[in-house]
Parts: C-alpha cells; sequence; structure tokens
C-alpha cells in the first residue's frame, strides 16, 4: 500500500528548496544591481544617487505594494542610469550570474533592453558584448548554463526596435537566443506596433516571449497572442477568461509567472492570491520566477517557498513546473537534455518532491 509522504514545512521545507535544482527564465539584469555595487558604481560616475547603503537600498527596492505598473517602473531609472557604461553592464551582469549560482539556479534567461544603456555614447554592440562576456564568465565559474534575452521597449521608436532585433540576431551564437517586448502597457496597449521588430528577430534565429498583463487583466495578455509569441511574462489574471486559458493550452505558450512582483505591481492584491496554481491546476504551462532580484527584494528560493507556504502548491506541483521550465528554455536541445537528466537524478532521490 503507498503511503503519501508527510508535507515538508519550515526547515525542512526551506532546506529541500534550497537544494533543489532550479530554472529561471524570467530575470531582469537592471532589476538586480546589488546594493554595494550600485553604491561603488554611482560614486565612481558621479551619479546623482543616495550614498549610504540605507539610502541606496530604499532606491533601489521598489515599495511591496505600488500603485500600478508605472509606478513599479520607477524603481529602475536609477539603475538604468548607472548602467550606461561597458564596465558598469559586464560586472552587474557577472554579479547577478554569480547570484543565481548561489541560489541553486542551474539554468537562467537574463534579460535587458540595450537601448536602454547608450544614454552616454555605448554602442548597441559594445553593450551587448559587456553583457554577454560577463555573464558568460560567471557561468563558466559556477557552473550555470545561462542564456539571454533582448527586450526591446513599447515606448521605444518601432524603427529603433527593428535595429536593434539585428544588431541582437548577430549575437545569437553567443547566448544572446531570445527577443521581448516590455514596457508601460496602459501608454502603449498594441504589441502590433512592433511586428516588424518581432519578425524580425525571429528571421535571425532568436525565440520570442513577450511581457503582458501588468496592466489590462486578461484582455492585455489576449492582446499579445497576436505576436505569436512562444512564452508571455506575466500574464497571471488570463485565470478570469476560460476561453483564454484554453487557447494559452492549445498553444502551448507558458506563462513566466513573478508573484512577488505582481503584488508590488497591483496586478494581485497579495502572495496568496496569485493564481498561479489555479493556473497549473487548470493545465496553462507556468514557470516560476523572481522577475528581480533587487527591485522585487526575493531569491527564488524564497519565491518557491511562498509558492508552497502561501500560495498552495504542492511540493509535486512545485517541482513539475520547474522541470517545464526547461522544456520551454530558449537553449539547444543537448543542453537542456543535460540539464533534464541532472533534475530527474535530483528528484529522485527526494520523494516529497518527486511524489514517490
Amino acid at each position: 500500500m503507498d503511503v503519501e509522504p508527510t508535507p515538508l514545512a519550515g526547515p525542512a521545507l526551506q532546506g529541500v528548496l534550497a537544494r533543489m535544482p532550479k530554472a529561471e527564465l524570467h530575470l531582469h539584469l537592471d532589476g538586480s544591481v546589488r546594493v554595494d555595487t550600485a553604491l561603488e558604481l554611482a560614486r565612481s560616475r558621479g551619479i546623482d544617487a543616495p550614498r549610504d547603503w540605507a539610502g541606496m537600498w530604499s532606491a533601489l527596492v521598489a515599495p511591496e505594494h505600488c500603485l500600478d505598473q508605472a509606478d513599479l517602473l520607477r524603481a529602475f531609472d536609477l539603475p538604468i542610469a548607472l548602467l550606461q557604461d561597458a564596465e558598469a553592464l559586464e560586472r552587474v551582469a557577472a554579479e547577478l550570474v554569480e547570484a543565481k549560482a548561489g541560489d541553486r539556479v542551474r539554468y537562467c534567461e537574463i534579460r535587458w533592453g540595450p537601448l536602454l544603456h547608450v544614454e552616454r555614447g555605448l554602442s548597441l554592440a559594445d553593450g551587448i558584448a559587456a553583457v554577454l562576456r560577463g555573464g558568460q564568465a560567471a557561468a563558466a565559474r559556477t557552473g550555470i548554463e545561462v542564456r539571454f534575452i533582448c527586450t526591446a521597449l513599447r515606448s521605444h521608436d518601432p524603427v529603433a526596435n527593428v535595429a536593434l532585433a539585428r544588431t541582437a540576431a548577430r549575437f545569437r551564437d553567443r547566448g544572446l537566443t531570445g527577443w521581448d517586448l516590455a514596457g508601460r502597457e496602459a501608454d502603449f496597449p498594441d504589441p502590433l506596433a512592433h511586428a516588424h521588430a518581432f519578425e524580425t528577430a525571429r528571421a535571425g534565429g532568436l525565440r520570442t516571449t513577450i511581457h503582458a498583463g501588468e496592466w489590462g487583466g486578461a484582455e492585455q495578455v489576449r492582446r499579445a497572442l497576436a505576436i505569436e509569441p512562444e512564452r508571455i511574462a506575466h500574464g497571471p489574471l488570463a485565470v478570469e477568461d476560460a476561453a483564454l486559458m484554453g487557447e494559452l493550452r492549445a498553444r502551448s505558450i507558458t506563462l513566466d509567472l513573478c508573484p512577488t512582483s505582481n503584488v508590488q505591481a497591483a496586478i494581485v492584491e497579495s502572495v496568496e492570491s496569485h493564481p498561479l496554481a489555479r493556473l497549473a491546476r487548470a493545465g496553462v504551462p507556468v514557470t516560476l520566477n523572481t522577475d528581480d532580484l533587487t527591485v522585487s527584494d526575493v531569491t527564488l528560493t524564497e519565491e518557491y517557498r511562498r509558492a508552497v507556504e502561501q500560495i498552495g502548491l504542492t511540493l509535486p506541483e512545485l517541482w513539475a513546473i520547474d522541470r517545464h521550465a526547461l522544456d520551454v528554455a530558449f537553449a539547444d536541445e543537448s543542453t537542456l537534455a543535460r540539464l533534464r537528466a541532472e533534475f530527474e537524478a535530483w528528484g529522485a532521490t527526494v520523494p516529497e518532491v518527486s511524489g514517490g
């Protein structure tokens, strides 16, 4: 007779989650700058910013409850001002990879908007190269697998985003494998304004995702489907539209969810009310992510723990979501097959995770 494992809680749960190999697909570089690094960059670059740790922490970490998406995005103004040269971009990319490796993240995709980092004369190509160089050097030191996603902004000129897509595609063989669109949805709701940029990115071999549903609810998620993305960043309120959930299932479009960030952006009222579990149990493909290490002040292990203790996922459900990330990641199949084998070998040793 099979006996169900006793659910883990407290330190036992934390221990399992800390050891669990993880995959993270929704992670922003500029939202993940270390406080100490920000202080050094501000001093050395002459940026108008707080000069003490507490003040810098307050400037970089967004409030637990912002008014809306636009209010949350203000937390990115200072990091972007700090990251206007190749040295800064390379350093922050390396530090983010190191932080993820320390959290048992075995695979991560880091996204950033290269057009946001050219205000002081840095070229697009040099900026992209710096991020890849820093991230890949840290990956080699730590053993983590990392890929990169180029993010265009809804507010930018569509012609400039087409040029960005062409430049980004030149780095596909150096680890830049994805294309994204992000920014203020309320002001720029229609992703089809950037359809040519998506076409250019796909022609260059880049995989596609899009931010949607941080404003406008399920209808805004549906609008994003017109761009034919492989994945959608956010979109939790798709849960309010049964037909939309059916379309996401039918088209195998994954929602890369970030509960803590979604609360900050006022998409959902609380972590406890986040629809992650409801979406997963309805068969909608989902992954679980932090969005931003610093702006949201959360590690992936902490986000996983909140998913179990506050949202109500079981450990086997969480493990399935973690594993699913490797099936939709923007990496080559040989890398993903190796990671799947590593994950499965670990899961087989932990009955509370595997459900055995």
